[in-house]
């Protein structure tokens, strides 16, 4: 993945200073057009979730019945919700930890520096990027879902408050860790060795493949401190049947919960890029 494209076209003319929105908006500009250049990338992380969702969904087939009476679940539609929010992981966290560790140890982000770019305006530009490709990926994902699968949409205002809140906090918060996990990358070859392990582990600990209450109880105490586990559970929630919260921990959806935890993680990444990330690679020494 290159973002080459992304560090030259931001131009202040002199004697003006445009605002740091006005610059951000400019750069998710920049990042889309470099982002959607970049044909491998956006392949991989449009396709990448969806290919898991149509092997998942052929390999493993049946249902998951509920009370006497209602309506079972299909394997195929359990997979939606969670691949949902592995896609968003993908976008955000994998995404941004990779790109931006290849522009910090190819020296691009110290010739950024040296422009009068604010850098917050680099930051609107990295994470506008995220929620815009986040949003065209969830649009494909339901849409596939809807019509392949029979998922069903949000029955209300709740759930789709839900859905909505779940995605904001999951985009916030791991878009802010991918940036702060960059600190933890030390040069660009191991940038994809290091970011993909973490992502698809959390994807078994997180019931995006298995019903989460299936997971054994320490593996699901792991899985439940990090985001990904309660982005797909408030995805569950918002899609599938009231009945389904037996196939949770516990027999419960934990909805609050899961949104404190995420917004939560949201301040942590917030604090965590202030005080780990770095513009150059000089400052660890």
């Amino acid at each position: 993945m290159t973002t080459r494209a992304a560090v030259h076209e931001t131009t202040i003319p002199v004697g003006h200073q445009p605002s740091v929105l006005r610059l951000g908006f400019e750069r998710i500009v920049i990042e889309l057009r470099t982002f959607f250049r970049n044909r491998q990338a956006m392949v991989f992380v449009f396709t990448f979730p969806l290919m898991f969702l149509v092997l998942f969904g052929t390999i493993f087939s049946g249902n998951i019945k509920g009370p006497p009476g209602a309506e079972a679940v299909t394997i195929k539609q359990y997979y939606v919700s969670g691949m949902l929010a592995a896609g968003i992981v993908s976008t955000t966290f994998t995404n941004l930890a990779m790109s931006i560790a290849i522009e910090q140890h190819n020296g691009l982000l110290k010739r950024l520096g040296g422009t009068p770019l604010p850098k917050a305006a680099y930051f609107i530009g990295k994470i506008g990027m995220c929620v815009i490709t986040s949003t065209v990926q969830a649009a494909i994902m339901l849409t596939f879902g809807v019509i392949v699968y029979g998922l069903s949409l949000p029955v209300d205002m709740t759930h789709w408050a839900v859905f909505l809140t779940t995605t904001v906090l999951g985009v916030a918060s791991c878009s802010l860790l991918g940036i702060a996990f960059t600190r933890l990358i030390p040069n660009e070859q191991s940038a994809t060795a290091l970011v993909q392990p973490p992502y698809l582990i959390l994807q078994f600990l997180s019931g995006v493949f298995v019903p989460f209450s299936q997971i054994p109880g320490f593996l699901q105490a792991i899985g439940s401190i990090f985001p990904l586990r309660w982005m797909a559970s408030g995805y569950r929630y918002a899609f599938l049947p009231d009945w389904f919260q037996q196939e949770e921990m516990n027999g419960q959806w934990y909805v609050g919960q899961g949104l404190a935890v995420l917004a939560a993680w949201t301040v942590l990444g917030f604090l965590a890029c202030i005080f780990f990330f770095r513009w150059t690679r000089k400052a660890d020494g």
